[in-house]
């Protein structure tokens, strides 16, 4: 890159300042949350994203360094192109759980059964379970409960989806997940425990970091109790 093409030192500054607002707009919305999927927060999400791509871009073209930040899946997300406007939109949503406890899911199964005459008697087997109780409440309230279900959260994504007019009923309904367009994706959110892993260091990592000046087999001076 070009001197006259480099960013200037006041807007490397002024890309910075935007990533702090953002940082304040996202802890803001997360203290105000109204729920797991609140769209405030991913809209703050996004925001503070894209602020942190823009000051980290500016960062190196001006000075040659990097930032720590990093947003997953964000280099695999296709670009946009859908409708400008869109009249339509679609939430996909998939969510994955491990059968952790199935006493306590059939236990709350047949609750379920004894409260309403009309459910057979399919509480005794861990899939006649799980239907009744993804038949008694909504995914939303099960994500938040999963533990009282017997249940442990594992990977989950959320896709919006953009069209310029609703679906016809019933067109999609035997595979709602095939016609999902990547490119008319508005916004994506992933959750998986890789990305909490990425930060972790193992033994050997840990032993990397330690100082090399100190040697395990020098004999180390003891404290001296009166200082």
């Amino acid at each position: 890159m070009s001197d006259a093409a480099q960013p200037t030192a006041a807007e490397v500054r002024a890309a910075a300042e935007a990533v702090k607002t953002a940082l304040d707009r996202h802890l803001a919305a997360v203290e105000r949350r109204s729920g797991e999927d609140d769209p405030a927060v991913y809209e703050a999400f996004n925001q503070l994203a894209a602020a942190a791509e823009a000051y980290d871009e500016l960062l190196y073209d001006r000075y040659d360094e990097v930032t720590p930040f990093e947003i997953p899946g964000a280099e695999d997300t296709p670009p946009y192109t859908g409708p400008e406007e869109p009249a339509a939109l679609s939430v996909l949503i998939r969510r994955d759980y491990a059968v952790v406890e199935p006493q306590r899911l059939r236990a709350h199964a047949q609750r379920i059964e004894a409260a309403d005459e009309e459910n057979p008697e399919v509480s005794g087997t861990v899939h006649g379970a799980l239907g009744l109780l993804f038949g008694e409440f909504e995914p939303d309230e099960i994500a938040s409960r999963h533990k009282e279900f017997g249940l442990e959260e594992g990977d989950s994504t959320l896709w919006v989806t953009a069209s310029d007019a609703p679906a016809e009923p019933g067109e999609w309904l035997e595979a709602p997940f095939e016609q999902a367009d990547p490119q008319q994706v508005v916004c994506r959110f992933d959750v998986s425990a890789v990305f909490d892993d990425e930060g972790d260091l193992d033994d050997e990592d840990l032993e990397d970091e330690l100082d090399p000046s100190l040697d395990e087999d020098e004999d180390l001076e003891p404290l001296d109790a009166d200082r």
